[in-house]
């Protein structure tokens, strides 16, 4: 089972007719598949991994006025010392989270059975493409 799964990953990063329509089919296997995977490494861990994003004040040079036209015969002004500007700026990092392991393998478990329900109703859509798209 899983070297079909590769095998239709390695498919869907292709771009043939054939391919196009074959990932199209299994849109939500793969993205089940990550659930799984995602899943199955919380379980390995014993905690789950979450993103925290945060914002923080940054000092930065701000960007220069725009000169103004100058009449002719006249001289430039000099230009603008930099100035500096806070800008804020985005930082995302991982922490780990507790979760119920019980919850998470019995997730897991309902996603593997929708995961192979999900490939049986694709299988036909897979044949169609063989079929509308012969390689």
């Amino acid at each position: 089972m899983r070297r079909s799964f590769v095998f239709l990953v390695l498919l869907a990063a292709c771009g043939t007719p054939q391919e196009r329509c074959i990932a199209r089919e299994t849109r939500d296997v793969r993205v089940l598949d990550r659930l799984i995977t995602e899943s199955q490494g919380n379980l390995a861990r014993g905690y789950a991994l979450e993103e925290v994003v945060t914002y923080r004040d940054r000092w930065v040079q701000c960007p220069r006025p725009i000169p103004r036209p100058v009449a002719e015969g006249q001289p430039a002004p000099p230009p603008e010392p930099p100035r500096m500007c806070l800008d804020e700026v985005r930082e995302t990092s991982t922490r780990p989270k507790a979760i119920d392991l019980r919850a998470e393998a019995a997730k897991l478990a309902s996603m593997q059975d929708k995961r192979t329900a999900l490939m049986r109703a694709a299988g036909p859509g897979i044949a169609q493409c063989r079929a509308q798209f012969p390689e």
